[in-house]
């Protein structure tokens, strides 16, 4: 509107020649009266944007209509008893062991490495908002399973500062582990709002709290291999360039990488990122193609196999899940310490950046037949050409780096890792009755 209104103050009110008033006078007189107009108009804007924030503000409006933002919602959090649970849930109960907020605990990896982390005696406090990306009963399932391990996950927002500052009042963590986010490649042409929302702002306000924090903690966080973007040289090695995005999703996480070099750089922030590689198995993302493949093919339908162009073949790197986990582990127990206090840098922090991945691409068509041999059914396989929706045609990681400093050594084959996921979901959706979507 403002540049509306300030394209309309150059037009003279009467066509032809705009003569200019010689009278001093009656000059400054319409100088006031416009200065006046002005002013009036601004008060006017302004007040609008006061009363508009006001009455859209989460306090007053907890459930806001734009689909970007429709996790953050009014949440039941505090009190006496609240705290006591937090307290109880990051208690440390190891020797040296350490204490950690996991964001996205209910999520696909974040269950399983809570659960790590539990069962190895640290303290860890999950933190989820359960949105309903996919089925939310899933990480109701999940958030069940941490509950009788001890691990309580309390449900709010990562954009939610106020809860984050409390959750640090009441335990002085050493460690976090950011695994929250908005995942998947080809959601982001349905709501891109969702992945800013999630994948950058969100980082950045727990960024915000954590330079905050005193003391400072260590923070590991995940990224994607799908910075990788374009790359067509094979495998990928984190020395390779990332600013060639395919997806929305990919730019959010190469985003995600030069904030943490931002506050890194200033704050002195310990950050580590990890780029995983195509995680699978039990507890998995129903978005993923083996989960969908697996559903599908038990209701006989279709399954969709793409190639590349000239009948390439489209691969990935398929990495299970408790390989992830240990380098999950590996990555925080090799952090250094954040050398920053009262949010101003004291020295030098640790910056580091890893691929978790499987080091053996597989071609999706080979996922389809081992997937038929663990169901004993056959596929309807429905080729088509890869589309051009944020999808690459291979990922292929170089895992020396993370070998060389965490000792991180996968061990899980797809065949292995498969049979493991499939009779998981047998059992959970078959053996519980429930519907797999």
């Amino acid at each position: 509107m403002s540049k509306q209104m300030s394209h309309l103050d150059d037009i003279p009110s009467t066509p032809g020649k705009f003569k200019m008033e010689k009278s001093p006078f009656v000059h400054n007189r319409l100088r006031w009266h416009s200065s006046l107009a002005k002013l009036t108009f601004w008060s006017f804007i302004f007040l609008g944007l006061i009363l508009i924030f006001f009455f859209r503000s989460p306090s007053s409006n907890p459930l806001p209509q734009d689909p970007s933002r429709r996790s953050l919602r009014t949440y039941n959090w505090g009190g006496p008893a609240w705290e006591k649970r937090v307290r109880s849930s990051a208690c440390v109960r190891s020797h040296n062991g350490i204490s950690v907020l996991v964001t996205g605990a209910a999520g696909f990896v974040g269950t399983h490495v809570s659960a790590a982390l539990k069962r190895r005696g640290d303290g860890v406090l999950g933190l989820d908002n359960f949105n309903d990306y996919y089925d939310p009963s899933l990480k109701r399932a999940r958030q069940a399973l941490l509950e009788r391990s001890g691990v309580f996950i309390v449900e709010g927002d990562i954009n939610d500062s106020a809860l984050l500052r409390k959750l640090f009042e009441v335990v002085a963590f050493t460690h976090v582990m950011h695994l929250a986010a908005q995942a998947g490649v080809r959601y982001a042409m349905e709501n891109p709002g969702s992945y800013v929302h999630s994948n950058i702002a969100g980082l950045v306000s727990l960024l915000e709290v954590c330079k905050s924090a005193n003391p400072q903690p260590a923070i590991v966080w995940a990224s994607s291999s799908s910075v990788y973007g374009l790359n067509t040289k094979v495998p990928f090695s984190e020395k390779d360039r990332t600013d060639q995005p395919a997806s929305l999703y990919a730019a959010t996480k190469k985003a995600g990488e030069e904030i943490a070099h931002t506050y890194n750089h200033i704050y002195g922030l310990s950050l580590t990122g990890l780029r995983f590689f195509t995680v699978y198995g039990p507890w998995g993302r129903p978005d993923m193609a083996y989960f969908f493949f697996t559903r599908d093919i038990l209701k006989g339908k279709s399954i969709p196999i793409f190639e590349a162009a000239n009948h390439g073949t489209v691969a990935r790197d398929f990495t299970y899940i408790d390989d992830v986990v240990k380098g999950c582990l590996a990555a925080l127990d090799t952090a250094e310490k954040s050398t920053g206090s009262g949010g101003k840098k004291k020295g030098p922090a640790q910056l580091r950046v890893y691929n978790l991945g499987n080091t053996s691409p597989v071609p999706v068509s080979d996922l389809v037949s081992i997937l038929e041999r663990l169901l004993k059914v056959n596929a309807k396989r429905d080729i088509m050409k890869l589309p051009r929706n944020g999808d690459v045609q291979f990922t292929h990681a170089n895992i020396s780096l993370a070998q060389r400093e965490l000792g991180y050594k996968p061990s899980t084959d797809l065949q292995t890792g498969l049979k493991k996921f499939v009779r998981w979901y047998l059992g959970y959706y078959n053996g519980g009755k429930k519907a797999a979507g």
